[in-house]
């Protein structure tokens, strides 16, 4: 199942990671609007991979896997290099910082959780913090670019807010649904 088109769609997203963050560097106006046409085309695969796997059948555990991961990695990716070009700096660090620590405890609560066989799906909540987490990104990705447009940097920051306040939120429901496992006496399993 490696080879089929969903797991393909997926794996994009995690090759076009290098590129994007090179892309960052090129002269002018195309350090902005060639990541941001790379980071729209990985959200594209991200709702192709899952489309495609549903209407084929070609639903995977490795499929399953690697779609949260790809977009966990793009998105770290994504906010670091920001952060090291100085698009995301000063108070809004706070809720770049929030985010990716919360998808590191999400990540690390999930591989608990799997272990006791409790799912863990994700809430409508969680759905629009991603939606803001990605329009933040565009639009700071976009940066300089777009901003003979619209002030994208002051949009992108105040999205980015947004997604952090409300990952604080969606990330303090997942923990409270982790603890009342973590908290029960049952027999524990240690790495």
């Amino acid at each position: 199942m490696l080879l089929s088109l969903p797991n393909i769609l997926t794996l994009s997203r995690i090759m076009v990671i290098p590129l994007l963050l090179a892309s960052l560097f090129l002269p002018g106006t195309l350090a902005s609007w060639i990541p941001l046409g790379l980071f729209v085309a990985a959200g594209i695969t991200d709702f192709l991979d899952g489309y495609f796997a549903r209407l084929y059948g070609q639903t995977s555990k490795l499929g399953r896997f690697l779609d949260p991961v790809a977009d966990k990695l793009l998105v770290a990716s994504a906010l670091l290099v920001l952060v090291g070009i100085d698009r995301i700096s000063g108070w809004v660090l706070i809720p770049a910082t929030i985010i990716l620590c919360r998808e590191i405890m999400v990540s690390g609560l999930r591989e608990y959780l799997a272990e006791l066989r409790v799912g863990m799906p994700v809430s409508k909540l969680a759905k629009w913090k991603t939606a803001a987490q990605i329009f933040a990104l565009c639009f700071l990705l976009g940066g300089p670019a777009v901003t003979q447009y619209v002030d994208a940097i002051q949009i992108g920051e105040v999205l980015l807010w947004v997604a952090g306040l409300l990952t604080v939120w969606t990330g303090y429901d997942y923990l409270r649904l982790g603890l009342k496992h973590m908290m029960d006496d049952g027999p524990s399993v240690q790495s």
